[in-house]
């Protein structure tokens, strides 16, 4: 029941579909205001009647009969996710992903569905069908019925063609795409990327700060190194995909180009990558300015940065081809002051 898990519910239930919305522990409040008002507390649009809200102790009841699992906890939740499921999924149930992310075991990388297939009992790894969605997609939009284009993914071409009719609606755009790696692999490094866009606002500020200057206008703000960082980090994306094995097509369409374009708008990303870009280090600007919001940016630094060396070191990856992501890896993780690697770019 995050603000993206709600949100998807609007086009399945404007399908006809009945959505029970299951939140997690933590959700309590937020199941009791969809109750009463019919309204997460956190997007502007009601959800439709059909959409039922389940507290997470109401699990068991919620799968009842259910099509389709769809899962959209954050990152840090994909254990308990699957510590909830291992029990309850059934191997005829598709689960379809929208939460983001990587996980490194210190010797290679791991797309999140693949990580918590692992995790699941042996009768659901060999047979437990996985699809994801990939895309730009801000959660208020989509919940206020705003154009919005996506791709959906997996390796079973008709399963993905049926989940796409339970989705397609006249603003829901929906493409299916088998590059399952490659579409996860940009959906989840656009938020490490974006976090570094977001430094450009901060280093202007910071220098205005130094020249005793007024805080620069929207026209004098370093437009042109966010430009240069987001094309350094959809050029790294490209090398990671194709590394992983997936498709340069996903680079260049939604998953990739697209994702990252709209993380880069804005959000928490965008704010950390702002303090980061003012001089602020990450512990602290985490602890006393954002204690608790979760940075999917800073998630993914901290969740793969130690493999990420380790697979550099043993000439695993290319550490020349990855030098935003290293330096990303090295302000949240080591805490280190922003120093963009100018004379390292697009090699």
């Amino acid at each position: 029941a995050g603000v993206m898990g709600s949100a998807f519910s609007v086009p399945l239930a404007d399908n006809g579909h009945s959505v029970r919305l299951v939140g997690t522990f933590l959700d309590d409040d937020v199941m009791e205001e969809i109750q009463q008002s019919g309204r997460h507390p956190r997007l502007r649009a009601p959800l439709p009647q059909s959409v039922q809200p389940y507290t997470y102790d109401r699990l068991d009841e919620a799968l009842v009969d259910a099509d389709l699992v769809v899962l959209g906890v954050n990152s840090l939740g994909i254990d308990w996710a699957a510590y909830m499921l291992a029990d309850r999924l059934l191997e005829t149930t598709p689960l379809l992903f929208l939460t983001k992310g990587l996980e490194g075991d210190g010797e290679n990388l791991h797309i999140l569905p693949h990580a918590l297939r692992n995790q699941l009992p042996e009768r659901l790894q060999a047979q437990v069908q996985l699809a994801a969605v990939g895309g730009p997609s801000i959660a208020g939009e989509l919940a206020m019925r705003h154009p919005t284009g996506v791709v959906i993914t997996g390796t079973d071409t008709a399963l993905l063609n049926r989940l796409a009719e339970l989705l397609r609606t006249p603003y829901y755009h929906v493409w299916p795409s088998t590059d399952l790696v490659g579409v996860e692999i940009c959906v989840s490094m656009k938020n490490i990327y974006a976090l570094a866009v977001g430094l450009a606002a901060g280093l202007q500020e910071k220098a205005d700060e130094a020249k005793n200057q007024p805080p620069s206008q929207e026209k004098d703000v370093m437009h042109n190194l966010a430009a240069a960082i987001f094309a350094q980090g959809l050029y790294e994306t490209s090398y990671l995909v194709e590394f992983m094995g997936g498709q340069q097509r996903s680079v260049l369409t939604l998953p990739g180009a697209g994702d990252l374009y709209v993380t880069c708008q804005g959000g928490r990303n965008s704010r950390m990558g702002r303090l980061l870009g003012q001089g602020a280090r990450y512990t602290e600007a985490k602890r006393d300015l954002m204690p608790q919001e979760t940075i999917e940016g800073a998630e993914l630094a901290l969740a793969i940065g130690e493999t990420v060396e380790k697979m550099v070191y043993y000439q695993k990856l290319n550490g020349n081809a990855l030098p935003l992501l290293r330096t990303m890896i090295d302000i949240v993780c080591n805490d280190a002051e922003v120093a963009i690697p100018w004379e390292q770019f697009f090699k």
